[in-house]
């Protein structure tokens, strides 16, 4: 870099001439010269190297440069265009100014956008937010998404929206003349000079920018000198990798991880980078390491070293453009002038203006530069409707060359001036201008096949072997057909002669590129062996599917005119014909005989032939042939139509053979195809195909029939089908014998699937043009079939239905006449119900149906007719009549040979032991039968005599087969069927075909006799047979009801008989159960008298409850099944465990983590701001069970790392491991430890003063014996300092006991175990205390009561961990528990001995107390004088700390002053809390505010000492298994008292301070004295408020666009003004993370995280519950490699999230789940959820959390 240092001093010189100068005067001199373009050239040349680009850069340097470019550049520019002070100009203008009713906000990334389904003229036209809430469309069915950025909003566009264009903002004043110039407006010289300002920026912009030497500059910008500085530029390109990028600079620059890694956010951001400056030889070598780095896989990163003169230049120009759009959107009349400037061609080429220019050279330029160009053109020439239109025109002209060079280039669309064609195709008019003047349409679909090169010998489309090259073209390509799409997607309301001319014009192109397409990808069956290479079928299939919506839109446009769809059925009849010219070439004819009907046809079987999916141009024939039927044409215009010409024949050739395929497939003949095949007849059949593949070729089939003789029909069916000859046969009723069993099967399957086919060609009737019908009876078909499979959710079946053009399926206006919905709970969706009364219209052969569906629906509809004691029949519904063109389609269900097969299934189903029949084949026979039946009736009833019933089924089917099968007719096979045996299921449809036949013979027999029919008397014998089988099932169902409930009756007796015989065995079963439950407390004493009943409710001190004898606790090990009782001598039991730091108590989230190795965890600060939590599944093992367990664990852990690398759900290195009964995540064991001391009641209960002075002795002799020199202390009585107390636990408890221990210290601290550090047993209370606050909130959270209403896994882990708090000082040194407790008592009762007594504002309480209890006793093992008990000493430790809450409650409490009506004479309570209140004040003063009313303090200190006071009874009935009283056990009043008494407490617990107030002033007065008590209270400290509010999670807005649209504003914090691509939310606190960037990523423990991963260390302890604000997706995460996502709690209007927000319905916030999600948090139940969830689902294990 050594070139860079001299030219470092420039800006000092620099300075000078930037103080001397005036942009005013440069101004003046400019205007007053005779070339203003050499004079602005000369200014910039001079300026612009000296301002931009001096070296590397920084912040500082970019603020510098800014400031100079706007004082040094763009100020004399702003004064010679307005005239004068800018500021006061710009004003001016903008006051002048009438905008246009255009909104035109251009939408940044991840700005909510929205789309009125009800209103947009397409998907396309959206709104900003600001807009859609003053819209009328609020209230609209609306599809809110979010933007990927550079679109903008569409209000105050007429023509986007079919009503509603303005919103109130935008509402336009009818004063305006619509056509009036805007540069009327301004003065006339300032119209002259914007000219000429806007032509040379422009053109000096449009220069830079397109400019190819990297040293050189444009003539008249050369710079004065000219150092020897240069830039190596990197360039952004979408081949290589973030990872290859920072790999490379880092060899190539030597710089860092980091710096590499900004420079590659940077590239990929603005497309280009400086990495290095300096020399010209110095920057070449960087680009030389960069180039042979990257150029061993694919083409090399683009590098140019550039001088630096060339790069400043190209910077100002970007900020010139900027300028620029800034400029006019103070006035239209400037943008109006601007867009002038930029659209007029140019002197030197009367072809180019300035935007053509920037357009045709925009695959050249980097990202930075297209967007801040596409923007200004979205500025201006987009929101000037008059020059959109010459824009429109110069697009269209230039869009061949433009597509070209977006096909090259490698950037996203996003960035490409293509991009922009979604702005002005969308818009009709344009559309329908471009299509006629500039051809549009043709130009777009021949652009499109030019660049499909790859052909096979016939023409078509061949994808296979596709280069990658290839493959990334074909994927670009696929833009244009979205262009085409916007040219179509609405129709036009009226034509006019040139654009019907156009139109048929592109049709023609479009044609041609269908006819590459029809009989692409052909397949030939493979025989013998598997096919080696899967062929390419997915390009094919890519193709078909972004056509599909444009092939139905050139349908939709042809329908709107009769001349233009007579024309293009021409058309598309010529080009199939073309089509089909080498089809029967070189087949030999064949003539096919069958039920006394010939018809000739050609050899062709699917089986050997090449066969085709793809037949666009057949297909596109049916639609237009349907549009025929539909508008009338064919029957208005016959002599115009080519109806002649067809040959139905050929027409269903084509489609015939695509549907044999698909039976043969089914049929399993194709297997050694491979899986392509199997995926091309998915896709066939897939609703995003189907309307333009399987639809439309069941239409042809149909338009084939309604045109052939039925007979032949069926013949050239049964050929192709290659079933001919099992039929033809001269005697096909016995059943054509086969040897090969295989040969059989396939032959059954493609019977049914033929009969299927037969089935869909007579019976779908549902397509308008084909039947008559609407589409809305259509959808409500669908609609109907899909939900008798189950109920479905609003997502499901919008997914069911094929989408139109515009995104919509139609299923909105239907579901509610057919479907009922119900609303989903806390989890799950809604789900929408069919109505009963449309069970009628399903049809078990419904065409969309797959084979699954149709089991599963024939499933639910026979099990709900069951349920409703109806027969189980699934008749065909009655079908809707056919158009007239389609009329002839019925005489199929009438027709000779279909009569004879159906004659030969059924004679094959009488002789059931042949084997050569199915019963779904049984079944579709009875479904063609019964179509058939119905058609007859509807004519019967539809027709006016006899005479003009032209379908007479009943007659055929009563006639016996003809020799030399002389079985009996259908009707008598289908009787003598009714009661055989093995037709059991299909008895009841046999029964409705039988009824139904005599039901039409009483019509015929009536109408013949009497021709006026009432048709209402026609079911009767129907009906009343139906009735006779509804009564004789119910009365069967009756009968099964009573002796079910008789067996009941029966087996309950036998059971009590059983039980009065054993009751000893069950009296000592219960009495074991009793035993072994959590609670050891005996819950119902024997009651002597009055007095032993009130002992009984207390849990401490010396009038305790004891449970009479002492209980034994009998367990059963999980592992070994073992039943043990638990003792402190035997074997060890333990219970699964899990420990983590917590912050869900904390009062203060910024309080820094403790350095491990120096905190001191003895004193909690009221903050709470980290604790230690223990939880448990309460499941209890063995502990050397649990050891060898845990150790099996390790092993297969060992064995999985040395196999493959994936992370498993739990950490095993970090002691975690599964729970072996329920798999919950656990990390330690707590033993479990018996109740210890009994209550001795023949000790005296010391007072409080007594037991302080022996404490204080006590703790005197200890102090002396350890310091052990100058005079002892006298030991009390019987306390001996050396005595060694006995182990109370065996060897195997004591080694779980520090097992636990050491869990916690690993955890609280994030150390590695040391059993010899004196921290370890505050740790373990530490983890109890906090446990227990974290319960007791929760309780006061779910308004339950304090006792009774915990889960038995909470209730075992207090207990456990109760027990175990107070056995762990056996475990560890006794000194050091000395010196906890002497250090404990200091904090309440200052001693001099004890230097650095924490102030009495920085202890919580509560776990000062519980410390206390655990600690003394060790301190009271050492006393040996059997006068003492534990009990008193924890009564007076209550007492103490009960006053220290106290004094801290009133130290901080604030209470307003309230004017309520207060009880009038002040009680007790009022005046002690006054006293004490009163006695605080005189100690510290002023700090303390001056409260008159008792009341108010005392309902303070009442409310805020409620949450230790329940906390502390949990504490001790755990502790001492005292029973609680009732009041306790439910929730509501009289919880104070219950409370106070159970801890032997006066209720007016100011009592405890006056009864020892001589004892406690002391005390409190050296309380109030320590040195930071003031300074906290005057405001140097947190001051925490009693009683703590519980944490709850963030509000979340009710409206998820409220959060979308705050994550849209919200910038990266590091990688300047940048918006983050991935803004996520954090639930516990409310930051807002850039979260999976590289920007964002910082360093905790040595190893790179994400933003969101660091985050949860400082305000989660290392668990974060976030939201992805983009995605709408709620993410846990539990350390660096855990992680899970849980469903959202926004839910949309029909119950369901929107995880992506793909579907893009509103979303609202359910409270319900939110809350259940916070419940979760309070609970510390997160890590589990997110274990339970990667057990469950792998591919969250290997999700990189640590980056999020």
């Amino acid at each position: 870099m050594a070139a860079a240092h001299p030219d470092r001093d420039v800006p000092s010189a620099f300075c000078a001439e930037f103080l001397d100068f005036s942009a005013k005067d440069t101004a003046a001199r400019w205007l007053s010269a005779a070339d203003l373009q050499q004079q602005v050239y000369q200014h910039l040349a001079q300026y612009v190297p000296k301002i931009l680009c001096l070296g590397p850069s920084s912040s500082r340097e970019e603020q510098r440069e800014e400031l100079a470019c706007q004082l040094l550049l763009l100020a004399p520019l702003e004064w010679l265009l307005l005239g004068q002070e800018p500021s006061s100009g710009l004003a001016l203008l903008q006051e002048n100014n009438r905008p246009s009713p255009l909104c035109g906000h251009v939408f940044k990334v991840g700005e909510p956008t929205y789309s009125c389904r009800e209103c947009a003229a397409d998907p396309t036209c959206v709104l900003c937010m600001q807009c859609f809430l003053g819209s009328v469309h609020k209230d609209h069915r609306y599809r809110m998404t979010t933007s990927g950025g550079g679109g903008f909003c569409d209000c105050g566009d007429a023509e986007a929206w079919k009503k509603g264009p303005y919103c109130q903002k935008h509402t336009p004043n009818n004063t305006d003349t619509a056509e009036e110039d805007p540069t009327a407006q301004l003065p006339a010289d300032v119209v002259a000079r914007s000219y000429s300002i806007f032509f040379i920026i422009l053109k000096y912009a449009v220069d830079l920018l397109t400019w190819e030497q990297e040293d050189q500059l444009p003539v008249g910008l050369e710079p004065p000198e000219r150092g020897d500085t240069y830039y190596c530029m990197l360039f952004n390109d979408e081949v290589h990798t973030y990872e290859q990028v920072i790999y490379t600079l880092q060899k190539a620059v030597n710089c860092s991880q980091k710096e590499a890694v900004s420079f590659a956010t940077t590239v990929d951001r603005d497309g280009r980078k400086s990495v290095r400056f300096g020399d010209f030889q110095f920057c070449e070598q960087a680009k030389s390491v960069i180039v042979r780095n990257t150029s061993r896989q694919s083409k090399p990163l683009r590098v140019q070293v550039m001088h630096s003169s060339v790069v400043a230049h190209q910077c100002f120009a970007l900020k010139a453009l900027s300028w620029l759009g800034q400029i006019i959107q103070y006035s239209d009349g400037l943008r109006r002038i601007l867009c002038q400037v930029g659209l007029q061609k140019s002197p030197e080429d009367e072809n180019t203006s300035l935007v053509d220019q920037l357009m045709l050279n925009d695959s050249k330029m980097w990202k930075g530069a297209r967007n801040i160009y596409h923007q200004l053109l979205m500025n201006s020439l987009l929101m000037d409707l008059k020059y959109k239109k010459i824009f429109a025109i110069q697009f269209a002209k230039n869009y061949e060359r433009l597509q070209s060079d977006f096909v090259k280039d490698d950037h996203d669309r996003e960035f490409s001036i293509t991009d922009l064609s979604v702005q002005v195709f969308t818009v009709p008019s344009l559309a329908r201008m471009l299509m006629v003047e500039e051809n549009l349409m043709t130009t777009i679909i021949r652009t499109f096949v030019d660049h499909l090169r790859h052909r096979d010998l016939q023409g078509r489309f061949q994808f296979d072997r596709y280069t990658a090259q290839q493959a990334f073209k074909f994927g670009r390509v696929q833009s244009l057909i979205g262009d085409l799409k916007y040219v179509l997607i609405s129709r036009p309301a009226e034509w006019s002669e040139q654009l019907r001319e156009k139109f048929i014009e592109g049709l023609d192109a479009f044609l041609e590129l269908l006819k590459c397409m029809q009989g692409m990808d052909p397949v030939v069956r493979q025989v013998g062996q598997h096919i080696e290479m899967e062929p390419e079928w997915e390009a094919a299939f890519t193709l078909q599917m972004k056509l599909t919506h444009i092939i139905s839109m050139i349908q939709e446009w042809c329908a709107t005119d009769e001349r233009v769809l007579i024309e293009a059925y021409k058309k598309c009849l010529c080009a199939l014909s073309q089509c089909h010219s080498g089809l029967a070439d070189g087949e030999q004819p064949i003539s096919l005989s069958l039920a006394g009907h010939c018809v000739e046809t050609f050899r062709y079987q699917v089986s050997q032939d090449k066969v085709s999916i793809h037949l666009p141009v057949c297909r596109l024939l049916a639609g237009l042939h349907v549009l025929l039927s539909k508008t009338e044409v064919a029957a208005r215009f016959p002599e115009q139509l080519p109806l002649g010409e067809l040959s139905p024949p050929l027409l269903i050739e084509l489609p015939l053979r695509c549907l044999v395929l698909c039976a043969q497939v089914h049929a399993g003949m194709w297997r050694r195809n491979g899986f392509s095949l199997i995926n091309q007849i998915y896709y066939y059949h897939n609703v995003k195909c189907r309307v333009e593949m399987f639809d439309k070729d069941i239409i042809m089939l149909q338009a084939g029939a309604s045109m052939m003789e039925p007979n032949h029909f069926l013949m050239m069916v049964l050929s192709r089908f290659e079933l001919f000859h099992i039929f033809s046969s001269a005697d096909c009723r016995k059943r054509y014998r086969e040897a090969n069993k295989d040969v059989v099967q396939q032959n059954n399957t493609l019977i049914e699937e033929m009969l299927h086919l037969i089935v869909m060609v007579a019976g779908e009737r549902y397509v308008a043009g084909v039947g008559q019908v609407e589409p809305f009876d259509e959808v409500r078909r669908e609609i109907i079939h899909q939900l008798s499979i189950r109920p479905m959710a609003h997502s499901e079946l919008v997914k069911a239905l094929p989408e139109n053009g515009n995104k919509e399926t139609g299923l909105e206006r239907v579901i509610d006449t057919v479907a009922s919905f119900k609303k989903p709970g806390v989890t799950g969706r809604g789900l929408y119900e069919l109505r009963p009364e449309w069970n009628k219209h399903f049809n078990l052969y419904f065409h969309h149906y797959s084979r699954a569906d149709q089991s599963k629906a024939e499933e639910a509809q026979r099990k709900m007719r069951r349920q409703n004691a109806e027969d189980t029949a699934l008749p065909p519904p009655a079908p809707p009549l056919l158009c007239p063109l389609f009329g002839s389609l019925v005489n199929l269900l009438q027709c000779d040979v279909l009569l004879a097969v159906e004659g030969a299934v059924l004679q094959w189903a009488v002789e059931p032991s042949g084997g050569g029949w199915t019963e779904s084949m049984l079944q579709r026979v009875f479904h063609l039968v019964g179509m058939a039946l119905l058609e007859e009736q509807q004519q019967l009833e539809n027709s006016k005599g006899d005479d003009d019933v032209t379908f007479n089924y009943t007659s055929k089917i009563t006639r016996p087969g003809e020799a030399p099968s002389t079985s009996g007719s259908v009707l008598a096979l289908l009787e003598s069927l009714q009661n055989a045996p093995h037709l059991e299921v299909h008895k009841d449809m046999i029964t409705w075909i039988l009824k139904m036949v005599a039901n039409i013979k009483t019509i015929r027999e009536r109408s013949s006799s009497s021709s006026s029919v009432t048709i209402s008397q026609d079911h009767g014998p129907e009906e009343t047979v139906r009735d006779k089988d509804k009564a004789e099932r119910k009365r069967k169902a009756e009968m099964a009801r009573l002796r079910r409930e008789k067996i009941m009756a029966q087996m309950s007796e036998m059971q009590k008989h059983f039980i009065s015989e054993n009751k000893e065995l069950f009296q000592q079963s219960l009495e074991e159960l009793e035993a072994s439950t959590s609670a050891v407390a005996d819950q119902s004493p024997p009651v002597s008298s009055d007095q032993s009943f009130s002992v009984s409710q207390v849990c401490l001190g010396p009038r305790r409850f004891v449970g009479g004898a002492e209980r034994r606790q009998l367990v059963t090990c999980i592992l070994c099944q073992e039943e043990q009782e638990v003792r402190g001598h035997g074997r060890a039991m333990v219970l699964a465990a899990f420990v983590q730091r917590s912050t869900v108590l904390s009062k203060n989230r910024s309080r820094a983590t403790p350095e491990p190795e120096h905190h001191d965890p003895l004193f909690m600060h009221p903050d709470l701001s980290l604790g230690i939590h223990t939880a448990s599944c309460g499941h209890i093992m063995h502990a050397t069970c649990w050891q060898r367990y845990f150790e099996a664990v390790q092993l297969k852990e060992q064995r999985r790392q040395q196999r493959l690398r994936g992370h498993t759900s739990y950490d095993v290195e970090n002691g975690e491991f599964l729970c072996p009964l329920c798999e919950c995540l656990s990390n330690t064991v707590i033993p479990l430890l018996p109740h210890t001391h009994r209550l001795s009641h023949s000790v005296d209960h010391p007072t409080l003063e007594a037991w302080l002075k022996l404490t204080t002795q006590q703790i005197a002799a200890l102090l002396s014996d350890s310091a052990s020199e100058g005079a002892e202390s006298p030991a009390p009585d019987g306390f001996r300092v050396d005595f060694i107390p006995l182990k109370p636990f065996s060897s195997s408890v004591s080694e779980m006991i520090t097992t636990f221990s050491m869990s916690t210290y690993k955890v609280g601290l994030k150390l590695n175990p040391n059993e010899q550090d004196h921290r370890v047993p505050a740790l373990s209370w530490a983890s109890c205390a906090y446990t227990i606050q974290a319960i007791e909130r929760l309780l006061v959270d779910e308004e339950k009561p304090l006792f009774g209403s915990l889960p038995c896994r909470q209730d075992d882990c207090l207990s456990s961990l109760t027990r175990f708090g107070s056995a762990c000082w056996t475990a560890a040194k006794l000194k050091s528990v000395h010196t906890h407790f002497i250090r404990l008592l200091a904090a309440l009762v200052p001693d001099i001995h004890v230097e650095n007594s924490p102030c009495i504002l920085d202890v919580d309480m509560f776990h000062l107390l519980v410390y206390s209890v655990f600690s003394y006793s060790s301190i009271h093992c050492l006393d040996q004088s059997g006068r003492t008990v534990v009990d008193s000493a924890h009564v007076h430790l209550l007492h103490l700390v009960t006053v220290a809450h106290m004094v801290q409650i009133l130290l901080t409490s604030t209470p307003e002053d309230v004017s309520m009506d207060q009880d009038s004479g002040d009680s007790e309570e009022e005046d002690l809390t006054c006293q004490l209140f009163n006695m605080l004040r005189k100690h510290l003063g002023s700090v303390l505010p001056e409260v008159s009313c008792g009341w108010l303090l005392w309902r303070c200190v009442k409310a805020a000492m409620l949450p230790f006071l329940r906390a502390t009874a949990l504490f001790f009935h755990y502790l001492n298994s005292a029973p609680p009283p009732a009041d306790l056990l439910v929730p509501g009043p009289g919880q104070w008292e219950a409370l106070c008494s159970y801890l032997s407490l006066p209720c007016n617990l100011l009592h405890v301070y006056q009864s020892q107030h001589t004892l406690l002033d002391p005390l409190i007065q050296r309380w109030c004295c320590h040195r930071s008590v003031r300074q906290t209270l005057q405001g140097g400290g947190v001051i925490i408020r009693f009683p703590r509010e519980s944490n709850q999670l963030i509000d979340l807005p009710e409206d998820y666009s409220v959060l979308i649209n705050q994550a849209s504003s919200f910038t990266c914090p590091r990688s300047g003004g940048d918006k983050s691509r991935a803004p996520t939310l954090c639930l516990v606190c409310g930051s807002m993370l850039c979260s999976q960037s590289y920007c964002c990523q910082s360093e905790v423990n040595g190893e790179d995280v994400g933003a969101c991963t660091a985050h949860t260390f400082t305000c989660g302890a290392g668990l974060g519950l976030f939201l992805r604000v983009r995605e709408s997706q709620v993410l846990f995460v539990a350390g660096k490699t855990k992680g899970c996502f849980y469903p959202p709690p926004y839910l949309d209007d029909y119950g369901e999230t929107d995880q992506g927000l793909k579907r893009g319905n509103p979303l609202h916030l359910c409270q319900e789940r939110y809350r259940k999600i916070q419940h979760l948090w309070r609970q510390h139940a997160i890590a589990e959820v997110i274990g339970h969830a990667q057990e469950a689902n792998q591919t969250l294990v290997a999700i990189d959390w640590q980056h999020l």
